[in-house]
């Protein structure tokens, strides 16, 4: 985690929501060091041991977004196996994923 440079114009985010793989003291100090708000739920075997995290519970339910995108571009076999090898091919996958939910966004009596 220390070869992670912030963006260049932007800077570090106020937040980052994790699950609980991510609750670990190292990358809880790593994120605090930065200025960055850990949102990440606490492991059940740590409740007590390293007292208790105030969690953003709103913005950790936001994070569902996300992995319900990661989600259904998972549902397109070439991007959640990823058969492309180059980057420009993978991405240019991924951008056609993307138009085609949109497009079944927008006609929903297309069920095919």
């Amino acid at each position: 985690m220390d070869e992670v440079r912030p963006p260049r114009r932007e800077g570090w985010p106020e937040k980052t929501a994790g699950d609980k793989g991510y609750s670990y003291p190292q990358v809880r100090g790593w994120l605090a060091r930065r200025g960055v708000e850990a949102v990440i739920p606490q492991r059940s075997d740590q409740i007590g041991r390293e007292g208790e995290f105030d969690m953003d519970w709103p913005s950790y339910r936001r994070r569902s977004v996300v992995e319900c995108c990661v989600g259904w571009l998972k549902e397109c076999r070439r991007v959640g196996t990823r058969f492309e090898k180059l980057a420009g091919s993978f991405l240019a996958f991924v951008k056609l994923a993307i138009i085609q939910r949109y497009l079944r966004i927008l006609d929903p009596s297309d069920r095919t």
